[in-house]
């Protein structure tokens, strides 16, 4: 099988390429940077974990794509590195490697034994939303919080996204982000003394495991990697009409993760909504050609991760509130959505508000975070509510 480039390709795959990494690095990469934050990593490591993602993603892009001739667009899992900004508080930065290594493999042997769709069959959907529905909210409530301390840096952002959202949806939160951006630069607030252009060094750390940390970040993140990211990549695959072969894909991102774990990699998965992107009119006129947008999409995000040191330094740069709000309103779409799916079936729409309560409250237990009791409380109300209900 041919693994080359037909030519000429068009300009128009190149444009979908670029414009899918900007707007998927720039909606969600401040989420990133905070769960790096949470977990306890400096400068060089913050940037050690773009650039292994940046590979990760555009290794597993341009691999795909050109093997199958047909566009598979990864991701980091953005709901992952949101749960992990609420799940590695006090954990220290080996034992989380640790849960990513542990992510890695439990996608991995899905992906070889085709366990996928098993899986996925024994979690109900509804309560998977519920319960990434419940680790997101606060970064939405986030957004009206930092109004507290920067009402009009963050006003000018909220209904700057609520103009834009209008009138330039797929543009929303790249603008917003130039926005606050423009304005933290007014008020003095953007300090740009430290941001240079330099190519990221990866920074191995040993992983070390706890089985308190497994189970309570590496299991809710592979929970959510899968059912949030993978089920909804695989249906847009679906939707625009590939039949790419779901396993190989699922544990080749899985050993990506796996390997680039120690580096800062928590978890790469099939993309949605940036995905769709690449598999447009707008990417190619022709379906059996669209894969090169996919392509560039892994070539785009080659270079982001060489530069990852300079987007890392950069973000530390914005005031909190700025990045605050741009995680938030990033957010704003993914909230909604987990919520309409978790209470679309009305037999399932108990288990699935406790599993977002009991996630959302943040408790924690035996050193084990609220999301996996989210999903115990869910699993226990289906059993007690649906006893005997056929399906």
């Amino acid at each position: 099988m041919s693994l080359s480039l037909p030519r000429p390709f068009p300009l128009s795959t190149l444009a979908a390429g670029f414009v899918t990494v900007l707007v998927g690095f720039t909606s969600s990469v401040a989420i990133v940077f905070q769960a790096a934050l949470a977990a306890g990593a400096d400068q060089a490591e913050l940037s050690s974990w773009i650039a292994a993602l940046g590979f990760a993603m555009g290794i597993t892009c341009i691999g795909f794509s050109l093997y199958y001739k047909k566009p598979v667009v990864t991701a980091w899992s953005t709901p992952g590195a949101a749960l992990l900004v609420t799940s590695l508080a006090g954990v220290p930065l080996p034992y989380a490697l640790g849960a990513f290594v542990f992510c890695g493999a439990l996608m991995l042997l899905c992906g070889l034994t085709g366990w996928f769709e098993k899986v996925m069959n024994h979690l109900p959907l509804p309560v998977a939303a519920a319960m990434m529905g419940g680790v997101l909210v606060h970064f939405g409530m986030n957004v009206f919080v930092a109004m507290k301390t920067d009402f009009a840096l963050v006003l000018a952002m909220f209904v700057g996204w609520l103009v834009l959202k209008r009138f330039w949806p797929r543009y929303a939160v790249l603008l917003v982000l130039v926005l606050g951006a423009g304005i933290a630069a007014v008020q003095g607030q953007l300090h740009l003394d430290g941001v240079h252009l330099q190519v990221a060094r990866p920074v191995w750390i040993t992983p070390q495991f706890s089985w308190q940390v497994l189970v309570g970040v590496g299991i809710p993140l592979f929970v959510v990697t899968m059912a949030s990211q993978n089920v909804p990549g695989v249906a847009v695959m679906r939707a625009n009409g590939y039949d790419t072969p779901v396993s190989p894909l699922i544990a080749g991102t899985g050993l990506t993760t796996l390997l680039l774990a120690p580096f800062g990699c928590f978890a790469v998965n099939l993309a949605a909504i940036s995905a769709a992107l690449c598999m447009g009119k707008d990417a190619h006129e022709d379906p059996a050609q669209r894969y090169l947008a996919a392509v560039f999409v892994g070539v785009f995000y080659l270079l982001a991760g060489l530069f990852g040191a300079t987007i890392g330094a950069l973000f530390a740069a914005f005031p909190k509130e700025l990045v605050m709000a741009i995680a938030g309103i990033a957010l704003f779409g993914t909230i909604a959505g987990s919520l309409a799916t978790a209470m679309k079936e009305d037999h399932l729409r108990e288990p699935a508000l406790i599993t977002f309560l009991v996630t959302a409250s943040g408790t924690s237990l035996f050193g084990i975070g609220s999301a996996f009791w989210g999903l115990v409380a869910g699993a226990l109300a289906i059993a007690v509510l649906n006893a005997g209900r056929r399906a």
